[in-house]
């Protein structure tokens, strides 16, 4: 099923599509390629949105920043000084963190108006960027399909081609609460990374992969999230041409359990502390799959540079559950 969800300033519509099946629904919005809400029960089977979203459109376009929900991209995360090279050539981004730039820039895929169509049991979002887009080279024809599973997974599949050399590296910035309020730190995360990106004071990676043994950024074994985390995790699997399980976060107030699988080397793990109005610091976990942040100015990281003649395909599912709570966590 899909609605109207509202009217962007030029007058454009944006759509809402809603999934449902296993006990699962998921409203997605033709804006930013929005997931603007999940709904899944707990063990008793009370059903509660586990994502932090708005309920109109004027709340994303008056809070952009925090990329709710989106599909953000050309490329995720940090590119530093906002340049690159590629084949002897430096290409100049949009810069929109100082110097810096984030998430794709001033007006990246979070901000544009996917196509829409629906597919079995999801929808299929697609739009072409432009070559010189933000200051990314290429034509680049993208599409995201979200669907559920028989088994009431979330899957999202990336895929995409160009017509000239160019880096790529999308995501979802979905902000996950299991409790469907409050705070998200006592959320228990088991990851499997044994490496991490340092990065120095703008957040830009070094270049060193770091081992996590006695860092607070060891989630080998499950424990609390807790606060002040914004960080590339290197997941042991590396890239693989099939999703496999990585990580599974567990909310011991409500018995939930999202498990994470993805073809992708990293999960950008961020505890939200910079959250504001309407929502509440560490109100929420991101789990962001992605290759590293700043890769085409790192040629040891894996590369994130298609070419034409090429295909891209990215793929990360999102698995639903709950177990009973212990006495403990009662």
């Amino acid at each position: 099923m899909n609605e109207l969800f509202g009217t962007l300033p030029d007058g454009g519509p944006v759509r809402r599509w809603t999934l449902e099946r296993a006990g699962v629904r998921v409203r997605v919005l033709s804006y930013g390629g929005i997931v603007q809400s999940v709904e899944v029960p707990d063990g008793a089977g009370r059903t509660t949105d586990v994502v932090l979203g708005f309920p109109s459109l004027d709340g994303y376009l008056a809070h952009p920043e925090p990329y709710l929900g989106a599909v953000v991209g050309r490329y995720a995360n940090r590119i530093a000084g906002g340049r690159f090279p590629l084949d002897g050539r430096t290409y100049a981004l949009t810069p929109n963190e100082g110097a810096n730039s984030l998430h794709g820039g001033v007006r990246g895929f979070d901000k544009r108006v996917w196509e829409g169509t629906p597919t079995a049991h999801g929808v299929r979002l697609s739009r072409v960027s432009p070559h010189g887009e933000e200051g990314f080279p290429g034509r680049l024809e993208i599409g995201v399909t979200y669907t559920l599973t028989e088994t009431g997974a979330l899957r999202i599949v990336y895929e995409a081609v160009t017509d000239a050399p160019t880096v790529l590296s999308p995501t979802n910035h979905t902000y996950w609460n299991l409790s469907g309020s409050g705070r998200a730190g006592g959320h228990e995360l088991r990851l499997a990374a044994s490496r991490y990106t340092p990065v120095d004071a703008d957040l830009i990676p070094t270049g060193a992969l770091a081992d996590v043994t006695g860092s607070r950024f060891d989630f080998r074994t499950a424990r609390a999230v807790g606060s002040g985390l914004d960080v590339n995790l290197v997941l042991d699997k590396g890239v693989s041409g099939t999703a496999e399980e990585v990580a599974e976060l567990y909310d011991p107030a409500s018995g939930r359990v999202l498990t994470v699988a993805t073809t992708e080397p990293g999960v950008q793990l961020y505890t939200a502390d910079h959250l504001s109005d309407p929502f509440a610091p560490g109100a929420a976990v991101a789990l962001e799959t992605q290759h590293f942040p700043d890769s085409p100015n790192h040629p040891a990281f894996p590369t994130t540079v298609l070419r034409p003649g090429e295909s891209f395909r990215s793929e990360t599912v999102y698995g639903f559950g709950a177990r009973n709570r212990t006495t403990s966590d009662a």
